[in-house]
């Protein structure tokens, strides 16, 4: 008994596995909640597009305050809610669908970050943590300004569920109702950017949208009730966040891919193994 506890103790004598603990848990939950959106929305593509969207933030805040870390994360949601209200403006704007903005507005963002990246030769170990995250490094202010936005986010979600509730599975209604839709949609799509942005240092560019995706799809294999979604989807991404930390640390991996793979294993796991007759409906 020993042993096992010696295993699951020793990464955590340090303080910088307790702070990629306490990162993972929190942005992991972030991230399944509205991912439950995403996944019932249909919004995928527009969580893909966003995560991309950050990159021209990051590198733009990088140049300007000469590789300081502490600015990058008020860069990257500048450039998240850009990107985002982009979209709305070329899909309203014009006969275009929003699949098709959103993949003009995912490709230029993302080009004219690979531009700016370009730029400075000493940027290559960065990129590196920006599309793939580096979680180790997270410090304490960068848990604080997590924990702030993580909960504000959050917090939103409470205070409009019904009618965030109403939007998502039925549309129609929620224009009968008189909701503001518009205003609903955006919002949504600022929390989304915020979920991004805070998931950027722990699974990076390249596999936030796992991190949005995954936990919540697995979830919903197994109910389509939305509280019970968000809490199923909570509860394996944040498993998939500590377990992740784990390999990483006794395999020498690197913890962004490790959690999205474990993310990934809990799907195929539920896929293959889940009752049948399990699958309910509803709100």
């Amino acid at each position: 008994m020993s042993e096992v506890w010696t295993i699951l103790a020793e990464p955590f004598q340090y303080a910088f596995m307790t702070r990629a603990l306490i990162a993972v848990v929190l942005v992991g939950i972030v991230c399944a909640v509205l991912g439950a959106f995403v996944i019932l929305r249909g919004m995928a593509f527009m969580g893909d597009a966003l995560s991309h969207a950050i990159l021209p933030g990051v590198a733009a805040g990088y140049l300007v305050h000469g590789g300081a870390r502490g600015p990058l994360f008020w860069w990257a949601l500048g450039a998240a809610i850009l990107s985002a209200f982009g979209i709305g403006a070329i899909s309203r704007g014009s006969r275009l669908r929003e699949d098709t903005a959103i993949g003009i507005i995912f490709a230029g963002m993302f080009a004219l970050g690979i531009a700016l990246v370009s730029l400075s030769k000493s940027y290559a170990v960065e990129v590196t943590h920006i599309l793939f995250g580096n979680v180790l490094s997270v410090s304490a202010s960068d848990l604080w300004r997590i924990g702030v936005f993580g909960t504000i986010a959050l917090a939103f979600v409470g205070l409009l569920y019904k009618e965030l509730l109403v939007l998502t599975f039925d549309p129609v209604l929620a224009k009968t109702l008189r909701l503001p839709v518009r205003f609903l949609h955006y919002l949504l799509l600022i929390l989304l950017a915020i979920a991004v942005v805070l998931a950027l240092q722990t699974v990076g560019v390249a596999l936030v949208i796992a991190l949005l995706v995954t936990p919540a799809a697995t979830a919903a294999l197994l109910t389509r009730r939305l509280p019970a979604l968000m809490l199923g989807a909570s509860i394996l991404a944040a498993l998939a966040g500590v377990l992740g930390l784990y390999l990483s640390y006794y395999l020498s991996i690197a913890p962004g891919p490790a959690i999205v793979l474990v993310a990934t294993a809990f799907f195929l796991i539920v896929l293959l193994f889940r009752p049948h007759g399990s699958h309910s409906s509803g709100a």
